[in-house]
């Protein structure tokens, strides 16, 4: 099953099952990412693979009614969800809803002052064009704050990882019919490259700085990254 039809058929339960994914942390995570990024008032921004916007939300709330966010996904459910969110929460958010893909995005060079990815550079086919595209539309000296999972270093963690997936996360989800959609996961975890291998790509991309911050304990980790 493709990636972008796991995440249209995932859509309308996403965010309960985030929720249970992150043991209710993810909304903390966000808000780090979005710290990270440095977004200001009046800054325009991006959200890449936005889901149901969460993350696109938090950075409206940032940069003001001055301000400007877009939001990018590959799945117009999901798209279609985000923009219901933001008209009851938010009413007036200044944000654009934009159907494409992150590996070819449909923004001029140098457009973004600040960009936010959660949970989305895992999922990409290739994580070396994402970052590149990532590098093309942010301004010189803007960053970046790339949020996902990872497999833990530590062998005690990795385990419990296992089983949490395994025992929780996957029954939870065959609750919702989504037993083949929520299988990739841990498949998508063996594959993913490591904070430290994150930050040697980002270097060899162009940007200027790249810092990879493991947080609990290693199972979740910010990628925050300047172009020069």
């Amino acid at each position: 099953m493709e990636v972008q039809q796991i995440f249209d058929r995932i859509a309308p339960v996403y965010d309960r099952l985030n929720d249970l994914l992150s043991l209710g942390q993810h909304r903390i995570w966000k808000q780090m990412a979005v710290k990270w990024s440095q977004a200001s008032l009046g800054d325009t921004c991006v959200d890449l693979c936005c889901g149901s916007g969460d993350l696109a939300l938090r950075l409206a709330r940032q940069v003001g009614a001055n301000g400007r966010v877009y939001g990018v996904d590959f799945s117009s459910q999901l798209l279609a969800i985000a923009q219901q969110r933001s008209q009851s929460q938010y009413p007036q958010p200044p944000i654009s809803w934009v159907k494409a893909d992150v590996l070819n995005l449909p923004f001029a060079d140098d457009y973004f002052d600040a960009a936010t990815m959660g949970y989305g550079l895992r999922n990409v086919i290739d994580i070396p064009c994402c970052l590149k595209e990532l590098h093309r539309v942010l301004k010189p000296g803007a960053k970046a704050a790339i949020l996902d999972f990872h497999r833990p270093e530590n062998s005690q963690f990795r385990a419990f990882q296992q089983w949490y997936l395994d025992n929780l996360v996957v029954p939870a989800a065959r609750h919702f019919d989504l037993t083949e959609e929520y299988a990739y996961i841990s498949p998508s975890l063996d594959r993913f490259p490591s904070g430290k291998a994150q930050v040697q790509l980002s270097r060899e991309v162009g940007f200027a700085t790249a810092t990879h911050y493991p947080i609990a304990n290693g199972m979740m980790g910010i990628l925050v990254v300047t172009k020069g």
